[in-house]
Protein backbone atom coordinates (compact mmCIF):
# COMPACT_ATOMS: atom_id res chain seq x y z
CA UNK A 1 0.00 0.00 0.00
CA UNK A 2 1.26 3.47 -0.64
CA UNK A 3 1.71 6.12 1.97
CA UNK A 4 -1.35 7.70 2.53
CA UNK A 5 0.40 11.43 3.09
CA UNK A 6 2.63 12.11 6.08
CA UNK A 7 3.61 15.48 7.06
CA UNK A 8 5.67 16.75 4.33
CA UNK A 9 9.11 17.92 4.89
CA UNK A 10 8.09 21.41 3.84
CA UNK A 11 6.71 24.04 6.33
CA UNK A 12 2.84 24.80 6.76
CA UNK A 13 3.14 28.13 4.88
CA UNK A 14 4.83 25.73 2.12
CA UNK A 15 2.34 23.37 2.25
CA UNK A 16 -0.89 25.88 1.40
CA UNK A 17 0.79 27.56 -1.18
CA UNK A 18 1.13 23.70 -2.82
CA UNK A 19 -2.74 23.36 -2.17
CA UNK A 20 -3.53 26.22 -4.76
CA UNK A 21 -1.39 24.43 -7.51
CA UNK A 22 -2.94 20.78 -6.43
CA UNK A 23 -6.87 21.84 -6.39
CA UNK A 24 -6.65 22.90 -10.26
CA UNK A 25 -5.85 19.51 -10.93
CA UNK A 26 -8.62 18.22 -9.48
CA UNK A 27 -10.98 17.50 -12.43
CA UNK A 28 -7.70 15.57 -13.99
CA UNK A 29 -7.52 12.78 -11.25
CA UNK A 30 -8.05 9.49 -11.50
CA UNK A 31 -10.55 7.55 -9.28
CA UNK A 32 -11.80 4.20 -8.82
CA UNK A 33 -11.70 2.84 -12.30
CA UNK A 34 -13.89 5.93 -13.10
CA UNK A 35 -13.05 9.33 -14.76
CA UNK A 36 -13.50 11.36 -12.16
CA UNK A 37 -16.34 13.85 -11.88
CA UNK A 38 -18.28 10.96 -13.13
CA UNK A 39 -21.63 9.98 -11.56
CA UNK A 40 -21.64 6.67 -9.41
CA UNK A 41 -24.28 4.18 -10.79
CA UNK A 42 -24.20 1.17 -8.34
CA UNK A 43 -27.59 -0.46 -8.22
CA UNK A 44 -27.84 -0.44 -4.68
CA UNK A 45 -30.54 0.10 -1.69
CA UNK A 46 -30.53 0.41 1.79
CA UNK A 47 -29.91 -2.39 4.47
CA UNK A 48 -28.83 -1.10 7.84
CA UNK A 49 -28.19 2.56 7.01
CA UNK A 50 -30.01 4.77 4.52
CA UNK A 51 -33.32 3.73 5.74
CA UNK A 52 -36.31 6.13 4.00
CA UNK A 53 -33.69 7.52 1.57
CA UNK A 54 -32.53 10.56 3.76
CA UNK A 55 -30.25 11.77 1.46
CA UNK A 56 -32.81 11.92 -1.68
CA UNK A 57 -32.10 14.89 -3.79
CA UNK A 58 -29.07 15.45 -2.43
CA UNK A 59 -26.09 15.96 -5.03
CA UNK A 60 -22.92 14.78 -3.40
CA UNK A 61 -19.14 14.47 -4.55
CA UNK A 62 -17.24 11.77 -2.59
CA UNK A 63 -13.06 12.40 -2.93
CA UNK A 64 -10.05 10.87 -1.89
CA UNK A 65 -6.22 10.32 -1.91
CA UNK A 66 -4.89 8.10 -4.59
CA UNK A 67 -3.52 5.12 -2.56
CA UNK A 68 -5.23 1.66 -2.23
CA UNK A 69 -7.35 2.39 1.39
CA UNK A 70 -8.18 5.97 0.26
CA UNK A 71 -10.10 4.77 -3.16
CA UNK A 72 -11.73 1.97 -0.85
CA UNK A 73 -12.58 4.42 1.53
CA UNK A 74 -13.96 6.91 -1.15
CA UNK A 75 -16.01 4.11 -2.72
CA UNK A 76 -17.52 3.11 0.57
CA UNK A 77 -18.79 6.59 1.10
CA UNK A 78 -19.99 6.85 -2.39
CA UNK A 79 -21.93 3.79 -2.31
CA UNK A 80 -23.63 4.52 1.33
CA UNK A 81 -24.67 8.18 -0.22
CA UNK A 82 -26.35 6.34 -2.85
CA UNK A 83 -28.33 3.36 -1.02
CA UNK A 84 -29.40 6.48 1.07
CA UNK A 85 -30.41 8.20 -1.67
CA UNK A 86 -28.24 10.82 -2.96
CA UNK A 87 -26.94 11.13 -6.58
CA UNK A 88 -23.01 10.66 -6.12
CA UNK A 89 -20.26 12.00 -7.94
CA UNK A 90 -17.05 10.41 -8.11
CA UNK A 91 -13.39 12.71 -7.37
CA UNK A 92 -11.62 9.95 -5.83
CA UNK A 93 -7.90 9.43 -6.61
CA UNK A 94 -6.49 12.95 -6.23
CA UNK A 95 -2.94 12.85 -5.96
CA UNK A 96 -0.88 14.35 -2.91
CA UNK A 97 -1.99 14.95 0.73
CA UNK A 98 -3.30 17.95 0.57
CA UNK A 99 -5.79 17.93 -2.55
CA UNK A 100 -8.70 16.10 -1.78
CA UNK A 101 -8.81 18.28 1.30
CA UNK A 102 -9.21 21.05 -0.44
CA UNK A 103 -11.48 19.74 -2.53
CA UNK A 104 -13.56 19.72 0.54
CA UNK A 105 -12.78 22.63 2.17
CA UNK A 106 -13.54 24.62 -1.12
CA UNK A 107 -16.95 22.90 -1.48
CA UNK A 108 -15.44 21.13 -4.93
CA UNK A 109 -16.76 17.94 -2.72
CA UNK A 110 -18.74 17.59 -0.13
CA UNK A 111 -16.62 14.46 1.63
CA UNK A 112 -13.83 11.96 1.89
CA UNK A 113 -12.17 9.98 4.98
CA UNK A 114 -8.97 11.81 6.01
CA UNK A 115 -6.71 10.90 8.81
CA UNK A 116 -6.69 12.74 12.13
CA UNK A 117 -2.68 12.51 12.65
CA UNK A 118 -2.05 13.87 8.81
CA UNK A 119 -4.86 16.75 9.95
CA UNK A 120 -3.04 17.59 13.41
CA UNK A 121 0.76 17.65 11.80
CA UNK A 122 0.02 18.17 8.24
CA UNK A 123 -2.96 20.65 7.93
CA UNK A 124 -2.85 22.03 11.29
CA UNK A 125 0.56 22.78 11.67
CA UNK A 126 1.53 21.44 14.90
CA UNK A 127 4.56 19.59 15.67
CA UNK A 128 3.50 17.16 18.98
CA UNK A 129 1.14 14.98 18.22
CA UNK A 130 -1.74 13.91 20.83
CA UNK A 131 -1.29 10.38 22.01
CA UNK A 132 -4.93 9.45 23.08
CA UNK A 133 -6.58 8.79 19.83
CA UNK A 134 -10.49 10.29 21.04
CA UNK A 135 -8.72 13.40 22.18
CA UNK A 136 -6.60 13.81 18.99
CA UNK A 137 -9.80 13.64 16.76
CA UNK A 138 -11.52 16.38 19.58
CA UNK A 139 -8.46 18.44 18.85
CA UNK A 140 -8.96 18.39 15.03
CA UNK A 141 -12.40 18.71 15.03
CA UNK A 142 -12.52 21.54 17.21
CA UNK A 143 -9.85 23.07 15.09
CA UNK A 144 -10.66 22.26 11.69
CA UNK A 145 -14.17 24.11 12.59
CA UNK A 146 -12.62 27.11 11.76
CA UNK A 147 -11.58 26.04 8.57
CA UNK A 148 -15.46 24.75 7.49
CA UNK A 149 -14.89 20.99 8.09
CA UNK A 150 -16.80 19.32 10.41
CA UNK A 151 -15.42 15.63 11.43
CA UNK A 152 -17.87 13.02 12.16
CA UNK A 153 -16.74 10.34 14.80
CA UNK A 154 -14.05 8.60 14.04
CA UNK A 155 -12.84 4.98 13.34
CA UNK A 156 -10.94 2.52 15.40
CA UNK A 157 -8.83 1.86 11.68
CA UNK A 158 -5.72 3.92 12.82
CA UNK A 159 -2.99 3.85 9.90
CA UNK A 160 0.16 4.77 11.31
CA UNK A 161 3.84 3.48 11.64
CA UNK A 162 4.70 0.23 13.29
CA UNK A 163 7.82 -2.64 13.30
CA UNK A 164 7.08 -5.81 12.17
CA UNK A 165 8.85 -9.58 11.68
CA UNK A 166 7.73 -12.65 9.80
CA UNK A 167 6.69 -15.69 11.76
CA UNK A 168 9.73 -17.54 12.11
CA UNK A 169 11.96 -14.83 13.47
CA UNK A 170 8.98 -13.88 16.18
CA UNK A 171 9.37 -17.38 17.58
CA UNK A 172 12.98 -17.08 17.31
CA UNK A 173 13.13 -13.98 18.88
CA UNK A 174 10.11 -14.01 21.21
CA UNK A 175 9.55 -10.06 20.91
CA UNK A 176 6.02 -8.55 20.80
CA UNK A 177 6.44 -4.75 21.94
CA UNK A 178 9.19 -2.30 20.88
CA UNK A 179 10.08 -2.05 24.77
CA UNK A 180 11.18 -6.05 23.85
CA UNK A 181 12.82 -4.93 20.52
CA UNK A 182 14.79 -2.07 22.52
CA UNK A 183 15.73 -4.91 25.10
CA UNK A 184 16.84 -7.46 22.55
CA UNK A 185 18.85 -4.68 20.42
CA UNK A 186 21.02 -4.05 24.13
CA UNK A 187 21.32 -8.28 25.07
CA UNK A 188 22.00 -9.29 21.40
CA UNK A 189 23.10 -6.58 18.88
CA UNK A 190 23.78 -8.19 16.24
CA UNK A 191 19.62 -9.96 15.91
CA UNK A 192 18.07 -6.74 15.40
CA UNK A 193 18.44 -5.57 11.86
CA UNK A 194 16.26 -3.53 10.42
CA UNK A 195 14.38 -2.05 7.01
CA UNK A 196 13.44 1.22 6.67
CA UNK A 197 11.99 3.92 3.93
CA UNK A 198 14.11 7.23 3.36
CA UNK A 199 12.06 9.83 4.93
CA UNK A 200 11.19 7.31 8.06
CA UNK A 201 15.12 7.12 8.87
CA UNK A 202 15.06 10.78 8.56
CA UNK A 203 12.04 12.08 10.28
CA UNK A 204 11.79 12.61 13.91
CA UNK A 205 8.40 10.80 14.42
CA UNK A 206 10.38 8.15 12.45
CA UNK A 207 13.67 6.34 13.79
CA UNK A 208 15.73 9.15 15.51
CA UNK A 209 12.48 9.33 17.67
CA UNK A 210 11.62 5.90 17.56
CA UNK A 211 14.93 5.34 18.86
CA UNK A 212 15.20 7.86 21.50
CA UNK A 213 11.59 7.37 23.02
CA UNK A 214 12.32 3.02 23.46
CA UNK A 215 16.27 3.54 24.37
CA UNK A 216 17.07 1.91 21.26
CA UNK A 217 20.61 2.13 19.98
CA UNK A 218 20.56 -0.06 16.50
CA UNK A 219 24.01 0.93 14.93
CA UNK A 220 24.31 2.35 10.96
CA UNK A 221 25.32 -1.13 9.70
CA UNK A 222 22.33 -2.75 11.07
CA UNK A 223 20.12 -0.18 8.81
CA UNK A 224 18.94 -0.24 5.85
CA UNK A 225 17.38 2.19 3.34
CA UNK A 226 15.07 0.90 0.91
CA UNK A 227 11.07 1.06 -0.51
CA UNK A 228 8.40 0.25 1.08
CA UNK A 229 7.74 -2.86 -0.85
CA UNK A 230 10.89 -4.41 -0.77
CA UNK A 231 10.58 -3.62 2.91
CA UNK A 232 7.60 -6.03 3.21
CA UNK A 233 9.08 -8.98 0.86
CA UNK A 234 12.70 -8.33 3.09
CA UNK A 235 10.68 -8.77 6.16
CA UNK A 236 8.90 -11.76 4.89
CA UNK A 237 12.26 -13.43 4.28
CA UNK A 238 14.02 -12.79 7.65
CA UNK A 239 16.58 -10.62 5.33
CA UNK A 240 15.42 -7.51 8.20
CA UNK A 241 14.47 -9.16 11.16
CA UNK A 242 12.25 -5.90 11.69
CA UNK A 243 10.98 -3.59 9.09
CA UNK A 244 8.76 -0.75 8.90
CA UNK A 245 5.42 -1.33 8.17
CA UNK A 246 2.16 0.71 8.04
CA UNK A 247 -0.67 -1.03 10.01
CA UNK A 248 -3.42 -1.38 8.12
CA UNK A 249 -1.56 -2.85 4.87
CA UNK A 250 -2.93 -5.93 3.31
CA UNK A 251 0.34 -7.27 2.85
CA UNK A 252 1.44 -7.96 6.36
CA UNK A 253 -1.69 -10.57 7.20
CA UNK A 254 -0.98 -12.12 3.30
CA UNK A 255 3.07 -12.32 4.63
CA UNK A 256 1.88 -13.57 8.03
CA UNK A 257 3.90 -11.00 9.46
CA UNK A 258 3.48 -9.98 13.01
CA UNK A 259 3.60 -6.45 14.44
CA UNK A 260 5.38 -5.09 17.69
CA UNK A 261 3.19 -3.24 19.97
CA UNK A 262 3.99 0.40 20.46
CA UNK A 263 3.75 0.15 23.97
CA UNK A 264 4.76 3.42 24.97
CA UNK A 265 2.47 5.14 22.01
CA UNK A 266 5.60 7.27 20.38
CA UNK A 267 3.62 6.86 16.90
CA UNK A 268 1.05 9.74 15.61
CA UNK A 269 -2.82 8.05 15.75
CA UNK A 270 -3.84 7.68 12.12
CA UNK A 271 -7.54 7.19 12.83
CA UNK A 272 -9.73 7.53 9.53
CA UNK A 273 -12.70 9.71 10.21
CA UNK A 274 -15.64 11.01 7.80
CA UNK A 275 -14.61 14.71 7.42
CA UNK A 276 -17.31 16.96 5.58
CA UNK A 277 -18.00 20.27 4.23
CA UNK A 278 -19.62 22.27 7.01
CA UNK A 279 -22.41 24.05 4.84
CA UNK A 280 -22.78 20.60 2.50
CA UNK A 281 -23.71 18.67 6.92
CA UNK A 282 -26.05 21.84 7.40
CA UNK A 283 -27.96 21.29 4.35
CA UNK A 284 -27.93 17.01 4.73
CA UNK A 285 -27.36 16.23 8.39
CA UNK A 286 -28.62 12.97 7.79
CA UNK A 287 -25.05 11.82 6.79
CA UNK A 288 -24.01 11.41 10.05
CA UNK A 289 -26.33 8.80 10.88
CA UNK A 290 -25.96 7.13 7.51
CA UNK A 291 -21.88 6.97 7.53
CA UNK A 292 -21.54 6.77 11.21
CA UNK A 293 -22.52 2.83 11.63
CA UNK A 294 -20.16 1.97 8.85
CA UNK A 295 -16.84 4.10 9.85
CA UNK A 296 -17.75 2.62 13.43
CA UNK A 297 -17.35 -1.17 11.81
CA UNK A 298 -13.84 0.08 9.92
CA UNK A 299 -10.55 -1.18 11.91
CA UNK A 300 -7.28 -2.48 11.00
CA UNK A 301 -8.31 -5.85 10.63
CA UNK A 302 -11.16 -4.95 8.13
CA UNK A 303 -8.52 -2.63 6.67
CA UNK A 304 -5.69 -4.77 6.18
CA UNK A 305 -8.36 -7.72 4.51
CA UNK A 306 -9.78 -5.01 2.12
CA UNK A 307 -6.62 -3.37 0.89
CA UNK A 308 -5.02 -6.97 0.58
CA UNK A 309 -7.83 -7.75 -1.98
CA UNK A 310 -6.93 -4.97 -3.91
CA UNK A 311 -2.88 -4.66 -3.89
CA UNK A 312 -3.09 -8.86 -3.28
CA UNK A 313 -5.40 -10.52 -5.19
CA UNK A 314 -5.41 -7.15 -7.60
CA UNK A 315 -8.92 -6.66 -6.82
CA UNK A 316 -11.13 -2.92 -8.08
CA UNK A 317 -11.06 -0.80 -4.91
CA UNK A 318 -14.69 0.21 -5.82
CA UNK A 319 -15.82 -3.48 -6.16
CA UNK A 320 -14.31 -4.74 -3.19
CA UNK A 321 -16.07 -1.59 -1.34
CA UNK A 322 -19.39 -2.91 -2.80
CA UNK A 323 -19.02 -6.13 -1.65
CA UNK A 324 -17.82 -5.19 2.02
CA UNK A 325 -21.00 -3.07 2.22
CA UNK A 326 -23.05 -5.93 0.99
CA UNK A 327 -21.49 -8.61 3.29
CA UNK A 328 -21.87 -6.41 6.02
CA UNK A 329 -25.26 -5.95 5.48
CA UNK A 330 -25.26 -1.73 5.07
CA UNK A 331 -26.60 -1.84 1.57
CA UNK A 332 -28.38 -4.55 -0.56
CA UNK A 333 -27.89 -4.87 -4.66
CA UNK A 334 -31.00 -3.69 -6.28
Amino acid sequence: MTRRGRPPAVGPVTAVARCLLVAGLLTAAAGCGLTSGSPLTDDVEPGSIGKGEPLKGAQLTVTSKSFTEQLILGSIMGIAFEAAGADVIDRTGIQGSIGSREAVRKGDADAGYEYTGTAWITYLGHNRPITDPGEQWEAVKKEDAGNGLVWLPPSKLDNTYALAMNRRNAEKYGTKTMSEVARLAKTDPGAVKLCVEVEFANRADGLPGMQKRYGMAVPARDITQMDTGIIYTQTAKGSCTYGEVFTTDGRIKSMDLVVMDDDRKFFPNYNAAPMVNAKTLAQWPAIAEVLNPVTARLNNAVAQELNAKVDVDGEDPHQVALDWLVQEGFVKEG
